[in-house]
């Protein structure tokens, strides 16, 4: 099946000082166009090291597409290292000269020596045009015929010239026609090793469309990936194997493709004409941030109380100071309490509570860091609590609850009658 690998070139890239955002931005376009993608790889500013990129990326694929490496100064090798693979001389392309030219003749400032470098490109090279930089892009050929793809590194100059040039010749020469459409199934409160239990047997079985698992965020997603001639075409592919995978997960999936947490949640508030109210203690207002970054979200949520002290607990919630000398502010009577005083203060049907122990200190034998408790207070049902014990750094663990936060929420209110 053909396929391209991607290089993106810069020692930036190695040292971790530079996002590498375009090999992502690429293989979405390829993708998009069903082109598969080999692999990738980042390579430093060697032209040694350029070249054996390229020589390898060809011994396995039709073709490289590359970015970075075609500016001015001394480190930017791509363009001799790409001839070095492909054993190509230079020649001067006049058209890329004569636009660097007036480029610096219109921000009134010298064009230096080193800027002609830029429009000496490979023999033979199909070069690409670049109004929005200084620097071509090209496309040189392999004695096989087997193609290098080079683009300036710059996203906003990279990005137009793969949708424009690059893209539409990858695609007349490698493409077969079909697009790889995609449906992402968004679940919460289920662990990925618990997905791949539940449809282990689908990943052997299903080759278009496929399906891959994907956590992050202390969530996991179900990837549908469909190749197609078109997108009705895809989902009628995809359909029913969502549906097989739903049935699965049943009270695990809250939403697909562009969903959230929140928008899920916000959703069922609306559909019960409910009204949410959350007092926060370790998660420091996080679970506000996500429930209020829903546009309309004032329709299902009436406000927040961010309350790390005893004092703002007893001011603001209602907390009794009786119950904290008692059980501390770290239990589940202050979780209930929490809850109770929220729901009352903002006149809300529903309040999520939490509080716990985020580290690094503050912690005991008793009670030790990671140690948290949630509290769901519901004018229908009653009370909900749940005692967490969380692993990690404190940016981790206050994350982490947040998010078993907002799934013990979303399937409270999805499987309440």
């Amino acid at each position: 099946m053909p396929s391209v690998e991607i290089i993106a070139v810069g020692t930036e890239l190695l040292l971790g000082q530079l996002v590498d955002t375009n090999t992502a931005y690429i293989a979405q376009r390829l993708a998009e166009a069903g082109i598969d993608v080999y692999g990738s790889a980042a390579i430093g500013d060697n032209r040694g090291r350029i070249a054996q990129a390229v020589r390898g990326a060809l011994s396995r694929a039709d073709g490289a597409i590359m970015t970075g490496g075609l500016g001015p100064t001394v480190d930017d090798l791509t363009r001799d290292g790409v001839c070095a693979a492909l054993e190509l001389d230079t020649e001067l392309y006049a058209p890329a000269l004569e636009q660097m030219e007036k480029t610096f003749t219109a921000l009134g400032r010298p064009m230096r020596a080193n800027n002609r470098k830029q429009a000496e490109l490979p023999c033979g090279s199909t070069p690409l045009d670049n109004p929005n930089g200084t620097a071509p892009g090209f496309i040189a050929f392999a004695r096989d015929g087997k193609f290098v793809a080079c683009m300036p590194g710059v996203p906003r100059e990279m990005k137009p010239m793969m949708t424009e040039k690059v893209l539409p010749f990858v695609r007349e020469r490698l493409g077969s026609g079909n697009g790889i459409y995609t449906r992402v199934l968004h679940t919460i409160a289920i662990g990925e090793s618990e997905i791949d239990h539940r449809i282990a047997d689908l990943f052997r079985s299903c080759e278009n469309p496929k399906i891959a698992v994907l956590a992050h965020d202390f969530r996991a997603d179900v990837k549908i990936m469909a190749k197609a001639p078109s997108r009705e075409r895809a989902e009628a592919m995809i359909a029913p194997l969502q549906a097989e995978l739903e049935r699965r997960l049943e009270g695990y999936v809250f939403g697909c493709d562009r969903g959230t947490p929140a928008s899920a949640i916000h959703h069922l508030l609306q559909e019960r004409k409910s009204m949410l109210a959350v007092a926060e203690s370790f998660t420091g207002g996080r679970i506000a941030a996500a429930l209020t970054s829903v546009a309309g979200s004032s329709e299902s949520f009436a406000g927040g109380v961010v309350a790390y002290a005893n004092s703002a607990k007893i001011a603001l919630l209602g907390v009794a100071s009786a119950t904290l000398e008692r059980a501390g502010a770290v239990s589940e009577e202050a979780a209930r309490e929490m809850a109770a005083g929220a729901r009352t203060r903002f006149g809300a049907e529903l309040a999520l509570a939490t509080t716990g122990i985020a580290g690094p200190g503050g912690g005991s034998q008793e009670k030790p860091v990671g140690l948290g408790w949630l509290a769901l207070d519901d004018a229908r049902s009653g009370v909900l609590v749940r005692r967490l014990s969380l692993a990690g750094d404190r940016e981790t663990i206050a994350s982490r609850a947040t998010t078993i936060a907002l799934g013990m929420l979303w399937q409270h209110l999805a499987l309440s009658p």
